[in-house]
């Protein structure tokens, strides 16, 4: 991938990424999501690699000479604030469990490598963990000192934190013990190697994260919608829509976990596919069928959804995205959970009717009161009842 001016891509091993340096994460970011099956694949590929190298006869010193190891690229975007992670959290922050079960297993011994500096430093006369996440922080400090920790109520982040440190605690090697730990670190600090991607504006950064992941590499469409909705508009309500996007998105996911992707294309193709692919040989994808890839779809039709200033976009997020995702939650449930007055929502449900749900949500606007909203959704459901009674009966 050529970089775009003004941007640097350097590689560099675990200790010169996170010793002493202080990360925040960007807007671009999802919550730590990395599960059991990815933790597991990491300690097999690094201990793969280093058991390749090493000898029982060797010593400390050999390591040196060990091969590399390539972990692939992470995206920092450096402003006055600090360093911001546009792409790499997922390992970044494994790597940091990793290290800290490292620190933890060789606290008792007197030939001890120092790994503090790569879990916490001190700025300014304040001790932090080099992963500035506010909510993580007792957790973390949790794990740093090999203690329990309830993440009961905690967010999926945390909870995913807590959990993929006790899978590296219950699937570390058993070939790494006691004779070959300080070669492993060794080798583990100075031997695998990231590059480092350097950006110096949102614009820049943005740019990168998205051709990075465009192609499928590691984020959901959704991640990706949200990335580009918050980069084209103003920073200070950035960290709210941030907020106020993660919040909607687990609503929605409490409900189903496919109703993070389900509910954009519902919402898109109820208020603004104009098109469908018609039934005829060598037909093309329009409207309908392309909100399949609603994150680039929005990019391409930023003009017909009316996103041209920073408060455009401010308002699709704060107000359109809040609404309709709202709405759909409400109609939802009650296609689950018989509901007076919106009865006819449940037995569409039970009909396994689900194109009614961009039919429901398209007569809704966000002026609409409670009132209002109930009385279209009510009418609309009642009529696709009775079509779809209608065709029953007449065995179509």
């Amino acid at each position: 991938m050529s970089l775009p001016r003004g941007i640097k891509g350097e590689a560099k091993n675990i200790f010169e990424v996170l010793s002493n340096k202080k990360y925040k994460l960007d807007f671009y970011q999802r919550e730590y999501k990395w599960g059991t099956p990815n933790v597991i694949d990491l300690l097999e590929d690094l201990t793969s690699k280093f058991f390749s190298c090493y000898d029982k006869t060797h010593e400390r010193i050999d390591v040196k000479e060990y091969g590399n190891y390539f972990l692939g690229p992470v995206v920092i975007c450096k402003k006055k604030n600090g360093n911001f992670i546009i792409d790499g959290q997922q390992r970044l922050t494994t790597l940091t469990l990793l290290i800290m079960y490292l620190d933890n297993l060789q606290k008792d011994r007197e030939d001890k490598i120092s790994l503090d500096q790569l879990i916490s430093s001190e700025s300014f006369g304040k001790k932090s963990f080099n992963l500035e996440v506010g909510e993580r922080e007792e957790c973390m400090g949790a794990l740093y000192k090999n203690e329990l920790f309830d993440i009961t109520d905690q967010s999926e982040s945390v909870q995913n934190l807590y959990s993929r440190y006790q899978d590296i605690k219950e699937n570390f090697p058993d070939g790494l013990d006691d004779t070959n730990m300080l070669h492993f670190i060794d080798w583990l600090l100075n031997k695998v190697e990231i590059v480092e991607i350097t950006a110096y504006n949102d614009e820049d950064a943005y740019t990168i994260f998205e051709t990075m992941n465009d192609r499928g590499i590691s984020l959901s469409p959704t991640d990706m919608l949200k990335g580009y909705l918050l980069a084209h508009m103003g920073t200070t309500r950035r960290g709210p829509a941030n907020e106020l996007w993660r919040n909607q998105v687990g609503e929605l996911i409490k409900i189903d976990k496919d109703q993070e992707i389900d509910f954009f294309k519902v919402w898109l193709r109820a208020k603004y596919a104009e098109t469908i692919r018609e039934r005829k040989k060598g037909a093309v994808n329009k409207d309908f069928e392309n909100i399949n890839s609603f994150h680039r779809w929005v990019r391409n039709e930023k003009k017909r959804l009316g996103l041209d200033k920073k408060s455009d976009f401010q308002d699709f997020v704060m107000n359109k995205f809040k609404f309709f995702s709202n709405q759909h939650i409400q109609i939802l449930k009650a296609s689950s959970l018989f509901e007076k007055d919106l009865e006819y929502v449940y037995y569409n449900a039970s009909n396994t009717f689900t194109l009614q749900y961009p039919l429901l949500l398209a007569p809704l606007l966000p002026d609409d009161n409670p009132d209002t909203i109930k009385k279209k959704i009510r009418l609309v459901a009642g009529y696709i009842d009775i079509f779809i009674a209608r065709r029953v009966w007449n065995q179509r």
